[in-house]
C-alpha cells in the first residue's frame, strides 16, 4: 500500500560557490609535485593564474521594473524573490570552464534579472502565467551544475529574463514499498533525495558525478547517467511519472509501468532541458538500500581488449551495478595524480566493477562477474582501487577547478556509439582536440574512459588538460567545435548525458534531421507559444 503522508523536507542543500564548482569545503589544492608536472610535461605557467574576488565584479542593471517586482512577490512571496548581485550571479549560468573562465571577467557580466523561489506547483504555474503575460523569459534552475550552458539567461528579444529556482520544492511527497516508487518533488538534490529515502530504507541509486548538487528534475530534463547506470539504468529509465507546469497548464504524464495508449509523453520532458515546461515532481523507481557491496578493480592489457571485456559482460547479461573502463593515459595519469591508489598499482587499462544487492545475489553475480572478466583478459586487482574510485568519485570536478586556478585549461565532453564503431569514434575525437590544441600552441594530454555501457554500445568520457592560452575561452570553443564535428562525422551522438543546451544547439540538426527539429518546435509552439521557457537552448 502507499504510504502518504505531509510532504517533509530534507536538510538544507548548500549553495555552491559562485566561481568554483561545490563548496569552499571541498576545493582542492595541487600540491608541489602536480604543479612541476605540468610545468615540465604541458608547458603550463602555473605563476600565471589569477583569482577575482566577488566583490570585483559588476553585472548589468536588472530590468524588472517596480510594477513586474510586485507582480512576482505577490505569487512567491517577498522573500522569495531576489535582485541582489549575489542572487543575480549565482544564477547567471552552469559551471562549464568556459562558465567559470567568464566568471573571472570583471564585467559587466549578465545575470538574470531576478531569481524566483515558487514553493508549490501552482506557484510555478502562476509564474509562467504571469511572465507569458508580461513577455519575461524564464530559465529554469535545479542545482546549477549544468556544464553545457543549459541556464544562461539567454533574452532572446525579451527585455527581461528570470530564474525559476526550485530548492524550496524538496519533498517526498509519496513512497510505495510495495512497487517500489517514490514521488519527489523537482527541487530535491541527490543527497536530499538519499536521505529522504533511506529514512525508509530506500535509495534512488542513481549517482552521477553532479549528485552532490544535482536535482531530481534535473536528472529528467537532461537525461543523467548515474555511475550506477549499469546495474540501475540512466534516470530516464527510472521515472514513472512526470507533472510538468507550463505556460498551457498543467501536464501529467505517465500513470503505470508500461502502457500502449499511443505515444509515452514522458519522452516529450525527459531531456527537454525545461523548453516545454518545467518539471516540479518525479515519480521515480527506487530500491532498498543494498545490504552488501562487492568491489573489484582490474586492469586489462590495452583499451581495445578491456573494451571487448566489457562488450561481452553486457551482452551475456552478467551486469555489474557499476562498471567502467580508462584507457592507458587515464590510468596513468590517475596514478601520477594521486601517491595511493591501492597496494596493487594498475598499468595498461584500469576497470572498476561494483555489485551491490544481498548478500546472496552479490555473491553469485561478483562470482560471475570475476570468471568472465578473468578469461577476458583481466587482471584481478581486488578491492583497493576500486573503493579508492568510488571514494573520490564525485571530485573530479574539484580537480578541474585547481587546474584552472593554476594557469592549466581542463575540461570533459562525452560521447555514446556502437562497439563496432567504438575503437574509429575515441580515435577520431582524440586526433581532433590534439591538432585543434597543437595549432594554438598548446599540446594536450588527452584522457577517455568508458563511463557507461548497454547491449549495443558504450559511451566514451574525455577529459583534456593542456596550458592556457591568453584566451582560454576562445581555445576551448575551438578544441570543442573540432571534437563535436568529428563525432558526428564519426557516427557519434553529440552528448550522452550532458544535454544540449547551448554549447551543442548548432549540432542538434545533424543529430535530428530538420523534420526532427520541426517536430520539437511544433510541440514548443504548443506548450509554449510565445517561447518563453528557456530561450536559446536545445533547438536549432
Amino acid at each position: 500500500m502507499t504510504v502518504r503522508f505531509t510532504p517533509q523536507h530534507p536538510t538544507a542543500a548548500a549553495e555552491m560557490e559562485w566561481d568554483a564548482w561545490g563548496t569552499a569545503d571541498r576545493r582542492k589544492e595541487l600540491g608541489e609535485g602536480v604543479r612541476t608536472l605540468l610545468r615540465q610535461a604541458l608547458g603550463v605557467d602555473t605563476e600565471r593564474a589569477r583569482s577575482l574576488p566577488e566583490t570585483a565584479v559588476r553585472l548589468t542593471p536588472s530590468r524588472l521594473d517596480t510594477r513586474h517586482h510586485q507582480g512576482l512577490r505577490r505569487i512567491v512571496g517577498p522573500e522569495h524573490v531576489a535582485d541582489d548581485d549575489a542572487a543575480r550571479l549565482r544564477h547567471a549560468g552552469g559551471k562549464s570552464t568556459l562558465d567559470l573562465l567568464r566568471r573571472q571577467n570583471p564585467g559587466p557580466q549578465d545575470g538574470p534579472d531576478a531569481v524566483l523561489r515558487p514553493g508549490s506547483h501552482d506557484e510555478v504555474l502562476a509564474v509562467l502565467d504571469y511572465c507569458t503575460g508580461e513577455g519575461i523569459a524564464v530559465v529554469p534552475f535545479g542545482g546549477g551544475t549544468s556544464v553545457v550552458g543549459g541556464l544562461d539567461p539567454v533574452r532572446d528579444g525579451f527585455e527581461a529574463v528570470v530564474a525559476v529556482d526550485l530548492q524550496r520544492m524538496n519533498a517526498l511527497t509519496d513512497l510505495d514499498p510495495v512497487s517500489g516508487l517514490a514521488t519527489l518533488q523537482a527541487g530535491a538534490t541527490g543527497p536530499q533525495a538519499e536521505e529522504l529515502l533511506g529514512a525508509h530504507g530506500f535509495s534512488l541509486g542513481h549517482f552521477p558525478q553532479s549528485f552532490r548538487h544535482a536535482t531530481v528534475g534535473g536528472f529528467a530534463v537532461t537525461r543523467s547517467s548515474g555511475q550506477a547506470s549499469a546495474g540501475h539504468g540512466r534516470f530516464d529509465e527510472m521515472v514513472e511519472h512526470l507533472v510538468v507546469a507550463t505556460p498551457r497548464g498543467t501536464v501529467r504524464a505517465g500513470r503505470a509501468p508500461a502502457s500502449a495508449a499511443g505515444p509515452d509523453l514522458r519522452q516529450l520532458f525527459l531531456g527537454s532541458e525545461g523548453l516545454f515546461g518545467i518539471v516540479t515532481e518525479v515519480g521515480v523507481r527506487v530500491h532498498p538500500i543494498p545490504a552488501a557491496t562487492a568491489h573489484r578493480a582490474w586492469s586489462f592489457p590495452d583499451f581495445a581488449t578491456g573494451a571487448d571485456a566489457l562488450r561481452t559482460l553486457v551482452q551475456t547479461g552478467a551486469v555489474p551495478t557499476v562498471l567502467r573502463l580508462s584507457d592507458e593515459t587515464e590510468t596513468a595519469t590517475n596514478l601520477a595524480l594521486h601517491e595511493h591508489i591501492g597496494a596493487t598499482a594498475p598499468t595498461g587499462c584500469l576497470a572498476v566493477t561494483t555489485v551491490e544487492g544481498t548478500a546472496e545475489h552479490v555473491r553469485a553475480r561478483a562470482a560471475e562477474v570475476d570468471a568472465l572478466l578473468s578469461t577476458l583478459g583481466g587482471t584481478d586487482l581486488g578491492e583497493e582501487p576500486a573503493r579508492a574510485w568510488e571514494q573520490g568519485r564525485f571530485d573530479a570536478p574539484h580537480l578541474r577547478d585547481a587546474l584552472l586556478r593554476v594557469g592549466a585549461l581542463a575540461e570533459t565532453l562525452e560521447t555514446a556509439t556502437t562497439w563496432s564503431n567504438l575503437a574509429r569514434l575515441r580515435t577520431a575525437v582524440t586526433d581532433a582536440l590534439t591538432a585543434s590544441l597543437q595549432e594554438q600552441g598548446t599540446p594536450p594530454l588527452v584522457l577517455c574512459h568508458i563511463s557507461h555501457t548497454y547491449p549495443t554500445g558504450a559511451s566514451l568520457y574525455f577529459t583534456v588538460v593542456c596550458a592556457q592560452t591568453d584566451d582560454p575561452l576562445t581555445q576551448w570553443s575551438a578544441a570543442k567545435r573540432a571534437a563535436t564535428d568529428a563525432i558526428m562525422t564519426a557516427g557519434g551522438t553529440v552528448t550522452h548525458h550532458h544535454a544540449v543546451g547551448r554549447d551543442h544547439r548548432p549540432w542538434m540538426a545533424d543529430e535530428i534531421g530538420t523534420l526532427g527539429t520541426g517536430l520539437l518546435r511544433a510541440v514548443k509552439d504548443a506548450l509554449d507559444p510565445l517561447g518563453i521557457l528557456n530561450p536559446g537552448k536545445l533547438l536549432p
